[in-house]
């Protein structure tokens, strides 16, 4: 008898319950994945066992994101993503922060971690504890803010480009160089009272 998706996943977080007892937070099944919830401090190792349980296995380290959520406390989710590709199973690893306290960096885990936590710095300002190069990796030379931010407004800042007159970068305010448009979302693609640009080559005769 085969064992559906679902029993798979959970019987692969009773294990990681049980191996990882108090530094557990929580675990929840939705969408056909796993998600685990742990505090910052316990992130490390929560993350070796991932990799190293031989039940685990969870040695392709995926992505390091973030999400932000402006009225919280601790306003940040890092979200770790790892695949196991022994057990052909998918994890996400969860845990709040903020921008005081840094989260200690899975660098030391998985060396992939290195430009995903850089990335999560620069667009969101979310601080990792041990990582060897924490600096700006996306954004402008000298870029002040964490454009992910959701309050990070959107007018007043300056972008950079390399000025081939001048032979030096320059900074300019930012254009929004493609004009706004309106579109009509009510509208369907047929059935319409007018003609769209196109048609009439489809009601051409052959």
């Amino acid at each position: 008898m085969s064992v559906s998706p679902h029993d798979v996943l959970e019987a692969l977080s009773a294990h990681i319950a049980g191996g990882l007892g108090d530094k557990l937070g929580a675990a929840k099944i939705a969408f056909g994945e796993l998600t685990l919830t742990c505090e910052a401090a316990d992130v490390i190792d929560v993350l070796t066992f991932l990799r190293d349980d031989p039940d685990c296995r969870f040695v392709n380290f995926i992505d390091v994101c973030g999400v932000d959520w402006p009225a919280r406390e601790r306003r940040f989710d890092v979200v770790y993503h790892l695949l196991s590709p022994y057990k052909n199973v998918r994890i996400r690893v969860k845990l709040e922060a903020d921008d005081v306290e840094p989260v200690p960096s899975a660098f030391g885990v998985f060396p992939g971690a290195l430009w995903f936590e850089r990335e999560a710095y620069d667009l969101y300002g979310v601080l990792f504890s041990g990582h060897p190069d924490l600096r700006r990796l996306l954004t402008d030379y000298g870029f002040d803010g964490y454009p992910l931010r959701k309050d990070f407004p959107t007018t007043g800042f300056v972008e950079v480009r390399w000025d081939d007159e001048a032979k030096r970068v320059v900074y300019e305010p930012v254009r929004l160089n493609q004009e706004f448009r309106n579109f009509d979302f009510l509208s369907p693609w047929e059935g319409v009272d007018y003609v769209l640009p196109g048609d009439e080559k489809a009601k051409q005769p052959s």
